[in-house]
């Protein structure tokens, strides 16, 4: 099934290389931000070196939304720190971004899945942005009552219905 893409606006994201004094690990990786409407597509380009931190700029990503995530939007932007969900992976000695979301639920399927999923501060115009989208698409489901246990017989209750 081919969802349709409702809504989209390029971005960049940035990741960062800590040097560590540590003899197990001499590095470690994570995402920094992201930068809303960087149109440009091409290479990954250092943006810092500076001591023990290099930054990296991956141009070329769209952030998406569907309808059919609308309740993992909610969730984001009506939370008390809105974030931007990236997946990455390592390749070549360099953390990759494969995947950028700001779907609560669909970060979370990825990390169901085994990904490398970290948070970003979300920038206030993707936040203006999916709020926007969030107060047009998403509905919630209704309620459904639950019959009372003492309601039910002792047969419906252990699932033997014959």
């Amino acid at each position: 099934m081919r969802r349709m893409q409702d809504s989209s606006i390029p971005i960049a994201v940035v990741m960062q290389r800590r040097a560590l004094d540590n003899r197990w690990q001499s590095e470690t990786w994570e995402a920094f931000g992201i930068v809303p409407n960087h149109a440009t597509g091409g290479e990954p380009s250092k943006l810092v070196e500076e001591g023990a931190i290099t930054q990296w700029l991956y141009p070329g990503f769209e952030l998406k939304l569907f309808r059919d995530e609308t309740e993992g939007y909610y969730l984001n932007v009506s939370s008390n720190e809105p974030r931007v969900f990236v997946m990455w992976r390592m390749e070549e000695g360099l953390a990759v971004p494969k995947f950028v979301t700001v779907s609560y639920n669909e970060a979370g399927r990825l990390m169901d899945g085994g990904e490398q999923v970290e948070t970003v501060p979300m920038p206030a115009e993707v936040m203006a942005w999916v709020g926007g989208y969030v107060e047009e698409h998403y509905r919630p489901e209704p309620k459904r009552r639950k019959r009372p246990q003492s309601f039910i017989s002792p047969a419906e209750r252990s699932g033997k219905v014959s």
